[in-house]
Parts: C-alpha cells; sequence; structure tokens
C-alpha cells in the first residue's frame, strides 16, 4: 500500500533587505534629506529602484566629511515616484529602526543640523 505524501510546502524565505549607500556632502543636502517627523527618524534616498511601502532596507550613510559610514536597518515609509510634482527627486524615505543603529543615526544627524532644523525651506519629502 502507497503511502500518502504529508510533507507541506515549504514558503519561501523573506526576501533580504535591500542595501543602499547614502553619501550626503552638505549642510543643505543633509536637511533636504532628514525626515525629522518620524517616530525614530529618517532620511530620504535618491533611488530609481523600485520599493513598496513597508520593504526593509539596510543603508550606509556617509555625513559631510566623516569617513565612517553609519550601517542603519529601516523600512521605506515614503515613496517619490518619477515625475512627482515640483521636480521632486525620485526615491524612497526609509524610517530608522528603534534600535541603536537608528538612534546613532538621529543623534549625529541633529548635531550636525543644529538649528537648521527650525528652517521652513522645503525637503525632498515635505
Amino acid at each position: 500500500m502507497a503511502e500518502a505524501d504529508t510533507t507541506k510546502p515549504v514558503a519561501p524565505a523573506p526576501p533580504r533587505p535591500s542595501v543602499l549607500s547614502l553619501n550626503i556632502n552638505s549642510k543643505s543636502a543633509l536637511y533636504a534629506a532628514y525626515m525629522p517627523l518620524l517616530r525614530n527618524a529618517g532620511i530620504f534616498i535618491p533611488t530609481t529602484r523600485n520599493y513598496s511601502i513597508g520593504d526593509e532596507v539596510f543603508m550606509l550613510l556617509s555625513l559631510m566629511d566623516d569617513p565612517a559610514k553609519l550601517p542603519i536597518a529601516g523600512t521605506v515609509v515614503w515613496i517619490t515616484p518619477v515625475g512627482a510634482q515640483n521636480n521632486k527627486a525620485q526615491g524612497i524615505g526609509v524610517h530608522f529602526k528603534s534600535d541603536e543603529s537608528g538612534s546613532e543615526a538621529r543623534r549625529r544627524i541633529e548635531g550636525l543640523l543644529g538649528g537648521v532644523m527650525q528652517s521652513g525651506r522645503p525637503t525632498h519629502t515635505i
């Protein structure tokens, strides 16, 4: 008598987070990319890659003259498509994770921006 096949289909592994690299060379570029209104803060990354809200990403962030790259995990929470109004750059807004790397990135960015954060100048997202 043949035995019934009781194996269950294996669910595909979740996709690995995408790795992005962002080099910010000026305070004005940092101001335009920074997203302080998110709970853990975040950053806008210009990219032509396709993402969906909720996608996990991993970034290596270089800030101005600092040779160290900050490794930061995050989640896509904003998408600016190609051809967006007001000639906004195409890309994604990434919400930092509530871990040490996200906290360190926020601290470093806000330290560099200082009083500039109170500016009413437009940014990549708002």
